[in-house]
C-alpha cells in the first residue's frame, strides 16, 4: 500500500495591501466641507514645545527658570498646485483654502478644521497661508502656486476661573488670579468696564465703582497696570466685582 505524502497545512496569507494613495484634505469641521489638495505635500513639519519664565533674583548670574505652560503643537508644509495642462486659474484651488483663514458669522472666528492624510489626523485652525506664483500664460493667469501654510493645534477648553493659577510666588499668583477673574467677569457680562477720562485715578475709581478709595490696587491687578499715576485716557479698564477683596457689597 502507498505511503500518503505529509502536507503542512495552508496557513492564510497577509491580507492584500491597498495600492491607492493616501490624498490630504483640509476639512472644515462647521459645515463638513473639504479641501483636497492637488498633491500631497513632500513633508510635514510639526513643532511643539514648553513656555517658560525667568525668575529675576539679584545677584544670580543664571535665574531660574520656572514652567509656565505648553505651547500649542503647530504643522507647517508647503503645497503645490499645477493647473498648466488644462489651462486654468490656479487661484481656483488655492484660494478656497486661503479663505479658511477668514472669520465665520456664527462664530466671529475662522473655522477649526481637520488635516488629514492617511492615519495622520490634525485638528487646528489656519494660522498662515502665503502663495507664490511660479508659472503664468500668456495672457497673465497664474497656472503653478507654491501655497505655504501653517496650521496651529486647536484643543477644545473651558476655563474655570474659579481655579487658581499659581506661577511659584503668592503675589504674583494673587494678581493673576484677579486678572483672570476680571476677563471671565467681562466674558459673561458681570464686570462694567470704565474707559478712562483725562483727570481720573484708580483711587477715585475705587470709591466710586467699589466704595473704597484705599482699594484702587484691585483695578491696577486686575488690568496689570504698570503706573498706577500714569493713566492714559481712552483706556479700558475691566472693574473687580464689589464684594472682592473682602470688602461688603
Amino acid at each position: 500500500m502507498p505511503a500518503t505524502p505529509f502536507r503542512l497545512p495552508e496557513v492564510p496569507g497577509p491580507s492584500p495591501v491597498s495600492a491607492a494613495l493616501a490624498r490630504a484634505e483640509i476639512i472644515d469641521t462647521t459645515s463638513g466641507e473639504g479641501f483636497p489638495v492637488m498633491f500631497n505635500p513632500e513633508e510635514l513639519k510639526l513643532d511643539q514645545g514648553n513656555s517658560f519664565a525667568e525668575i529675576g533674583i539679584p545677584g544670580l548670574n543664571t535665574p531660574p527658570v520656572q514652567y509656565v505652560r505648553g505651547r500649542a503643537r503647530t504643522l507647517s508644509m508647503e503645497l503645490f498646485f499645477d493647473t498648466y495642462e488644462s489651462g486654468g486659474d490656479v487661484r481656483a484651488h488655492t484660494g478656497p483654502i486661503v479663505r479658511l483663514l477668514d472669520k465665520r458669522p456664527q462664530t466671529q472666528g475662522p473655522p477649526v478644521l481637520l488635516f488629514s492624510l492617511g492615519g495622520f489626523q490634525f485638528r487646528c485652525v489656519l494660522v498662515d497661508a502665503g502663495q507664490r506664483f511660479t508659472m503664468f500664460l500668456r495672457n497673465g493667469t497664474p497656472v503653478r502656486s507654491s501655497l505655504s501654510v501653517r496650521f496651529q493645534e486647536y484643543v477644545p477648553t473651558e476655563i474655570d476661573v474659579r481655579r487658581g493659577v499659581f506661577f511659584g510666588s503668592p503675589t504674583v499668583s494673587g494678581i493673576a488670579n484677579r486678572a483672570v477673574a476680571a476677563a471671565g467677569a467681562v466674558v459673561s457680562g458681570s464686570a462694567p468696564v470704565h474707559v478712562v477720562v483725562r483727570g481720573d485715578t484708580l483711587s477715585g475709581l475705587a470709591a466710586t465703582y467699589l466704595g473704597d478709595p484705599a482699594r484702587w490696587r484691585e483695578i491696577a491687578d486686575a488690568n496689570r497696570v504698570v503706573d498706577p499715576l500714569d493713566l492714559a485716557p481712552n483706556t479700558r479698564l475691566v472693574i473687580p466685582p464689589r464684594h472682592a477683596g473682602g470688602a461688603a457689597p
